[in-house]
C-alpha cells in the first residue's frame, strides 16, 4: 500500500508542468506557443534565458528526486523506481495539463535516479555534461546520458529494479527523442546557444492536443 502511496505522489510531483506555470506566471506568454513548443527546461532557456531555464531545470529535477528518495528511504528500491517512474510519466503527460504532451522527462529521469541510485545518477549527469560541452546538443547529450544508466547500473551492481528502471528509462527518453534523432542524423539539429536572441520569441502557428500532435523538439 505504501508503494501505491509514493506513485500516486510521484505522479502528481510529476504532473506539475513547471515550464508552463513559470512562464505563464512571470511572462504571461504559453510556452508551447513559442520556440520548439516544448514546457521543458531547454526551450525555456532557448527563449527566455538561463535564469527561466535553470529554474526550470531544478524544479523538475527535484519531481523526481524527492518520491524516488523518500519511496527508497521508507520502502526498498522497488518502490522507488515505481514512484520516479510515476514522476516521469507524470511530467510526460501532466494531470494538471489534462494529460497534453508534457516534457521529454530527462530532468525528471535524472533526479529520479539520484534519488533511487545517486552513483548511477551521478554518472548519467556527468555524461550529459560532456557530451553537452563537447557538441552543444542538449538531445544527444541526453540520449547518451539515458544510454549510460542501465550500463552503470549493471556494472555497479545496482539492484535488478534499478538496472530495470534504467533500461526502460532510456527506451522512453529515446522514443520521445525520434524527431530529434531524425535531425541529427540530417545536420538540422539546432546547437544551444547560451545567450538568447535579442528578438521577440517566435510564435507557434498551433498546439497540438496531446493526443494526435507530433512529438517536438528539445
Amino acid at each position: 500500500m505504501n508503494t501505491l502511496w509514493f506513485a500516486l505522489g510521484g505522479y502528481l510531483a510529476g504532473s506539475i508542468p513547471t515550464g508552463y506555470w513559470l512562464v505563464r506566471a512571470l511572462k504571461h506568454e504559453d510556452i508551447r506557443q513559442v520556440g520548439s513548443g516544448n514546457i521543458g527546461a531547454t526551450n525555456v532557456w532557448r527563449t527566455y534565458g538561463a535564469r527561466l531555464g535553470v529554474a526550470v531545470m531544478t524544479v523538475d529535477t527535484l519531481k523526481g528526486f524527492v518520491p524516488a528518495f523518500l519511496a527508497t528511504m521508507y520502502v526498498g528500491h522497488l518502490a522507488g523506481v515505481i514512484a520516479g517512474g510515476a514522476a516521469m510519466l507524470g511530467h510526460w503527460r501532466p494531470l494538471f495539463m489534462k494529460f497534453q504532451r508534457g516534457g521529454k522527462v530527462v530532468a525528471t529521469c535524472g533526479g529520479a535516479f539520484l534519488g533511487v541510485a545517486p552513483l548511477v545518477g551521478g554518472i548519467g549527469a556527468l555524461v550529459w555534461i560532456a557530451v553537452f560541452a563537447l557538441f552543444r546538443y542538449p538531445s544527444l547529450a541526453s540520449i547518451a546520458a539515458a544510454l549510460s544508466l542501465p550500463v552503470a547500473a549493471a556494472l555497479i551492481g545496482e539492484p535488478w529494479p534499478v538496472i530495470a528502471f534504467a533500461t526502460v528509462a532510456a527506451l522512453a527518453v529515446i522514443v520521445l527523442h525520434r524527431p530529434n534523432i531524425s535531425r541529427l542524423r540530417a545536420g538540422t539539429e539546432t546547437r544551444f546557444r547560451f545567450r538568447r536572441p535579442p528578438q521577440t520569441p517566435t510564435a507557434r502557428p498551433a498546439i497540438s492536443d496531446g493526443r494526435t500532435g507530433k512529438a517536438r523538439s528539445s
